[in-house]
């Protein structure tokens, strides 16, 4: 029998919601004595049943749903239920697009708390950040393999969140290894080279994919500045689109040898595509000493805040990078302009962007809003999915 979490009075709301986290201090009391990563039952303080959970001692968020049915086990049955069905949700844009890489799993927006996993072509990549992935870890790599037999499946569960769930970082092979963690993906007729084991997050940022193709339908003819290129593939994109000059810009040189091997992979390696290594802020400050322009400007920082405290300092981060951007823009120049801070919401990102225009005494008209691509969805009970914002601006 598993254990019981009785909460609070009142920490039931969000539960009737359908929202999947139960904080420490909406528990009342437990019985039994759940382990980490242990299923339980939920009950109201009347003891009402409310849902069925993994348990995490550590954490403040103590219990993250797996299911609101009652009479539904958390076993080997429901991982391939939760599988099999985002595989469907996600199969009309894959063949749109022709994707071979996309998130198969984004988390609590896909039913399973604290799991992201990622198909790279031939190589499936799990992360798993609450304990409950971790309890369920071996059952999740059979079903894996059951559902999709010809790859091999590659762990990269080293963010730092594993910590507050008491977890060790972990990376490295599931399944029997290949010779190489490096793949080749394609997303509407561009290739991209991936390294699972070396590049951020699971091996790339897949949620930029439907911001990279509107970038280059805003490219053609025009001078692009690319802002934190990380392996170039935004430009990728303006190059194949006929921009007049792309220059990328990122602080690793490791990220810069890749973005050129991906215009090579591309046949786009004759186009007039420039590397600058350079941290970005700095950069800028210099184009704008040297009144240097653009027509166009792509800005894609790393996350800025990672925690409530942090938000104000991050906020002036967002706003001083894009006012220099809109100072570098020909009249009527084109910014697009993004944060994948889920902490900054799409409000507030749209203030600090219209702040920075005020700072940088231009006009900015929002003619285009992005947001993180249909792989990685965001669950109406769970507004906490939706992280990554993008503004595509005309600056005059």
């Amino acid at each position: 029998m598993s254990a019981r979490i009785y909460l609070n009075i009142g920490r039931e709301k969000s539960l009737l919601r359908k929202h999947p986290w139960i904080f420490s201090k909406g528990v009342n009391k437990i019985k039994g004595k759940p382990m980490l990563g242990d299923t339980v039952d939920v009950f109201d303080n009347k003891g009402n049943w409310l849902a069925k959970g993994a348990y995490s001692p550590e954490s403040q968020i103590r219990i993250r749903v797996w299911t609101f049915d009652e009479n539904e086990q958390i076993d080997r049955d429901f991982f391939m239920r939760k599988l099999t069905s985002a595989q469907l949700r996600r199969n009309w844009f894959i063949e749109q697009g022709k994707l071979t890489g996309f998130r198969l799993i984004a988390a609590e927006s896909d039913g399973l708390p604290g799991i992201t996993i990622d198909k790279y072509d031939n190589i499936i990549v799990c992360q798993l950040l609450s304990a409950g992935a971790e309890f369920h870890r071996y059952t999740l790599v059979s079903c894996l393999q059951e559902l999709y037999p010809d790859c091999a499946i590659y762990e990269r569960s080293d963010v730092d969140v594993r910590k507050k769930e008491g977890l060790e970082p972990v990376t490295g092979w599931l399944t029997e290894p290949l010779a190489s963690t490096e793949c080749i993906i394609e997303e509407h007729g561009i290739k991209i080279h991936v390294d699972v084991e070396q590049g951020h997050k699971t091996g790339f940022y897949l949620d930029q994919r439907d911001s990279r193709l509107a970038a280059g339908k805003y490219a053609k003819g025009k001078t692009v500045l690319n802002c934190f290129s990380y392996t170039g593939t935004f430009s990728l994109h303006c190059a194949a689109n006929d921009a007049k000059e792309v220059t990328n810009v990122d602080v690793s040189q490791t990220a810069l040898d890749l973005a050129k091997r991906n215009l090579e992979l591309n046949g786009l390696a004759d186009k007039n595509v420039n590397f600058v290594k350079e941290d970005v802020f700095k950069l800028l400050r210099q184009y704008r000493a040297e009144q240097k322009t653009f027509d166009m400007i792509i800005l894609d920082p790393p996350k800025f805040v990672d925690s409530k405290a942090q938000l104000t300092r991050a906020c002036r981060g967002y706003k001083d990078i894009n006012m220099l951007a809109m100072q570098l823009l020909k009249p009527n120049g084109i910014l697009l302009t993004f944060s994948c801070s889920g902490l900054l919401d799409a409000g507030l990102f749209q203030k600090v962007v219209a702040d920075g225009a005020l700072d940088a005494g231009k006009k900015a008209y929002i003619v285009e809003r992005l947001h993180q691509a249909a792989d990685h969805p965001v669950s109406a009970n769970y507004p906490e999915g939706y992280y990554l914002k993008g503004l595509v601006c005309q600056v005059e």
